[in-house]
């Protein structure tokens, strides 16, 4: 049987984060009195932002990584795609969540998030998931 442990604990970690991004758009609706939309507030257009980027791209990074997980994949390749979708999440949140926008951490979270995804696609496309 294959272990999916190394998929399993990037999902743990990104869950947790997804969750402090949930949160904060939640107690920034509370403060504001805003039940939808938001407010015309910059802070909470940006955290809602965050918190849907964060949902649109994770899931497919987390399917990639657990597909060259199952096709048996080094771990050592595995944790580096969770380490850099790790990282470039919560560098995409922070830069997007200023409202004087840090562009350059969100160029870093884009491009780091693409990495990951292009890569592992390629990876699966060219049936490189045997162990390494």
């Amino acid at each position: 049987m294959i272990s999916t442990s190394v998929t399993t604990l990037y999902t743990a970690l990104l869950a947790l984060m997804f969750c402090a991004l949930s949160l904060r758009v939640v107690l920034l609706r509370s403060r504001l009195k805003a039940s939808f939309g938001d407010a015309d507030d910059a802070r909470l257009r940006r955290a809602t932002r965050a918190h849907g980027n964060f949902a649109e791209y994770v899931p497919l990074a987390l399917m990639l990584l657990l597909m060259l997980e199952l096709a048996g994949r080094h771990s050592m390749w595995l944790h580096a795609a969770g380490s850099l979708l790790l990282v470039s999440r919560a560098a995409h949140a922070f830069g997007l969540s200023q409202v004087r926008e840090w562009l350059g951490w969100r160029i870093a979270g884009v491009a780091g998030t693409f990495t990951v995804i292009s890569g592992a696609a390629v990876a699966l496309l060219l049936g490189l998931t045997g162990p390494h």
